[in-house]
């Protein structure tokens, strides 16, 4: 049974901001509920007051400039994504992570938001977002405010929002032509699980083949995701052979920090950092050069 809370349905985002800031212990947002309704049922948060963000204009938008950058609005259904045919061309790495994104079901009720607002270290979408190189929009009493999505997160559970904030978009800037990207991940089951670890990673290649660009994001490896800098910059510039991948492995494995769980062995999560970063970049690299 739900513990009883008032509930509210703004239709600006300056009003709901408004609202979470005048009730900043006591107030939580809805987007899609999947995570916060379940959480209200265990016990696990009692919010004296819900604002329902659904009614608020824009939120739940795809849209692209004129080069190509994609703008989602934080109250986009992963299921839209999942069905976007240009996202899926484009953007390869989200779409391969909501594809294993729990259930259908759960993906016509989850928002991209939610899910990244949940801040779980293992959740799919936040290492293929930051191999693409996402950032965040942040709505707030004082305005609105940008950074990388590799930022946004602070450990399980946190993010940087803070009273009156909500997440209003998530940007990611276009995949030139000769760029491919891929999200995979290792689990005990194919479906509704959680990732023992995840590997995003995107790949730009130049005329001559040599690696223009790279991304890569960890997931469930340490108190929150990652991005491998270290690696991105040893690709950047060569020719992507065997060797070349695997030495970008070994440089992303480097910085990862996993736990021992129920689910999985600290030493095993960090050697599938290496072996599941080498098959994400081979992936990617084929997409690129398709």
């Amino acid at each position: 049974m739900l513990p009883q809370f008032d509930y509210a349905r703004p239709d600006t985002l300056q009003d709901a901001c408004r609202l979470l800031a005048a009730n900043p212990d006591a107030a939580r947002p809805l987007a899609g509920g999947t995570d916060l309704i379940f959480d209200m049922r265990l016990g696990k948060k009692s919010p004296a007051l819900v604002v329902d963000l659904k009614c608020v204009p824009g939120l739940d938008e795809i849209s692209f400039d004129a080069d190509g950058a994609m703008r989602l609005g934080a109250l986009v259904r992963t299921r839209d994504i999942e069905l976007s045919d240009r996202i899926r061309q484009k953007f390869s790495a989200l779409t391969d992570a909501i594809d294993v994104l729990a259930s259908v079901q759960i993906r016509n009720r989850a928002r991209l938001g939610g899910n990244l607002c949940h801040a779980s270290p293992s959740a799919d979408t936040p290492p293929a977002l930051i191999a693409l190189d996402a950032t965040v929009e942040i709505a707030g009493p004082d305005g609105t405010r940008s950074l990388p999505l590799e930022a946004f997160f602070t450990g399980p559970g946190k993010t940087v929002l803070t009273a009156g904030e909500v997440l209003a978009a998530v940007t990611v800037p276009p995949v030139p032509a000769g760029g491919g990207s891929a999200y995979i991940r290792n689990t005990v089951r194919k479906a509704m699980d959680l990732a023992i670890i995840g590997v995003g990673a995107m790949l730009v290649l130049d005329r001559d083949g040599r690696c223009a660009k790279a991304g890569i994001g960890l997931g469930a490896v340490a108190p929150k995701p990652l991005r491998a800098h270290d690696a991105e910059a040893f690709l950047t510039g060569k020719q992507l052979d065997d060797a070349t991948i695997a030495e970008a492995a070994k440089l992303a494995r480097s910085i990862a920090t996993p736990i021992s769980d129920v689910r999985s062995q600290a030493d095993y999560r960090a050697d599938m950092v290496e072996v599941y970063t080498r098959r994400t970049l081979a992936l990617a690299l084929s997409r690129a050069a398709a």
